[in-house]
């Protein structure tokens, strides 16, 4: 069976300051300081921790490249302590 067009695997570039999990910002300090140049306090992304299943459900070409943002992360949370 030839393949459709549907079937094809598709090369999409990540927004690294999208949320892969729901397309809205991600308030991301590192990409902004990445993007700008300009220093930016330590992200909110480091004093959340994140569940196993929510780092499951991030899309394999996004992972390392795009974090999510503070309202899927904390949905998502693990309870802590």
């Amino acid at each position: 069976m030839p393949l459709t067009p549907f079937d094809e695997p598709v090369d999409i570039a990540i927004d690294a300051t999208i949320c892969p999990l729901c397309g809205n910002a991600n308030r991301c300090a590192m990409e902004l300081e990445r993007i700008t140049g300009q220093e930016q306090p330590p992200c909110w992304c480091l004093k959340v921790s994140f569940s196993d299943s929510v780092l499951k459900s991030i899309p394999d070409a996004a992972v390392g490249v795009a974090c999510l943002c503070p309202a899927c992360a904390t949905k998502t949370q693990s309870p802590s302590g």
